[in-house]
């Protein structure tokens, strides 16, 4: 095998890129949700039902698994660098756009757009700590990376909320896009250019066979149906919370609605410390018991006092959030050839399950109240640990070993 130089773990490099993929990350997410808590107010400026509203959300992430299907195809093509650099930076420009907007269809357009740029940030950043990282602690810096996202998925939303409450939701996402921005250029600035990349063939012929390969690997596919139902199940609980709490018997202001994001603080915890537990004790087992949390935090909402929602959603993203660490982790050491199409792949069944079961958790919501969410939502939660438990079986039995 080659001798490669990784950057070393410890050194001043080392810490200087952990802290530059933290802070991209934290715009790459931000910019994607910032939308999210104030799609109530957005709705009633434009007259919309939750459905309808919701597709500010949606629309971002059906442009990011879009996006994830090319890039899966054509990521050798990537230089890791620049592609993640130019998403950052466009996505900025349109969330600065988007504050200036005058219909809601030019909104939907522009979050489309938006979701298929930053598509590249996800899946190329996990290829790049794959690729540019002392392999013993891939699952610790992949850990950092959904630390990141779960800080800008919070900065985003408590500066917009905020912001939407004092001044207007517009001028929300012009100040949060202009700080975007600036994110974006020092990412470009700062991260080391990739050593290992892998030069392959890439085209047409090659996004049909990363789609074979997908689909024939068993042990991937089983993940990739666990990212679609963990993260569907994580955007329709969000998307629609607001919703509960800015109506009465809670009748929160748009502020607190926001705040109510820090429960993101346990996931930030949770991703890196469940990251480390499965380089330790396996991603199986430590995926099961994220599963359990993930369950247990749904159905604490349900419970009318504030206090069991707030803790629940804690419980919920706690749950998710560290699930969804240890199966990106897993996926790259269950394919040994490139990384990138692989997470690429992960990626995409991640977005479509929270474009999908995002906008449906609102059919449920419309029906069935809250109740009708968590009741979609502990579905998905429970045919992910029957899925988890089968490949954990089949895997330590070494019976999927053979693609």
């Amino acid at each position: 095998m080659e001798n490669r130089e990784y950057i070393k773990t410890g050194s001043q490099v080392y810490w200087r890129t952990l802290f530059i993929i933290f802070l991209g990350s934290m715009a790459a997410f931000g910019a994607e949700y910032c939308v999210q808590p104030i799609i109530p107010v957005i709705a009633s400026s434009f007259g919309l039902n939750a459905v309808q509203g919701s597709l500010a959300v949606s629309l971002g992430l059906v442009g990011m698994s879009a996006a994830m299907l090319l890039i899966a195809g054509l990521a050798p093509r990537f230089d890791r660098k620049l592609a993640t650099a130019v998403g950052l930076i466009g996505a900025a420009i349109l969330t600065i756009m988007i504050g200036f907007s005058g219909s809601f269809e030019a909104i939907l357009g522009m979050r489309l757009i938006q979701g298929l740029l930053l598509a590249a940030f996800p899946s190329l950043i996990i290829a790049y700590i794959n690729e540019e990282f002392e392999p013993f602690n891939v699952g610790t810096v992949i850990g950092i990376y959904i630390s990141g996202t779960t800080v800008g998925g919070l900065f985003g939303r408590l500066v917009v909320s905020a912001i939407t409450d004092f001044v207007s939701w517009r001028m929300g996402l012009i100040v949060i896009g202009i700080l975007y921005l600036a994110v974006g250029i020092a990412f470009f600035m700062l991260l080391p250019k990739p050593k290992y990349q892998r030069q392959r063939q890439s085209g047409g012929l090659q996004l049909i066979k990363t789609f074979h390969t997908a689909l024939a690997n068993k042990k991937l596919l089983w993940i990739y149906l666990v990212a679609f139902l963990i993260m569907g199940s994580f955007v329709a609980v969000f998307n629609f919370i607001s919703y509960v709490l800015l109506a009465p018997p809670y009748s929160l202001s748009q502020t607190v609605v926001g705040l109510l994001f820090v429960v993101y603080l346990f996931g930030t915890f949770s991703s890196t410390y469940m990251g480390r537990l499965s380089d330790q004790h396996g991603n199986g087992r430590v995926l099961i018991l994220g599963l359990l949390i993930m369950l247990t935090g749904g159905l604490l909402t349900l419970l009318q006092p504030l206090v069991f929602k707030f803790i629940g959603l804690a419980i919920f993203t706690f749950g998710m959030l560290g699930s969804h660490s240890v199966a990106c982790g897993w996926v790259g050491k269950l394919n040994h050839g490139d990384k990138a199409q692989s997470s690429s792949m992960y990626m995409f069944f991640y977005y479509a399950g929270a474009s999908s079961l995002g906008t449906l958790g609102g059919v449920f919501l419309e029906s069935y109240g809250w109740s009708g969410v968590i009741g979609m939502v502990a579905a998905a939660v429970i045919i992910c640990l029957l899925v988890v438990v089968r490949l954990e079986l089949a895997v330590s039995q070494h019976l999927l070993w053979h693609h």
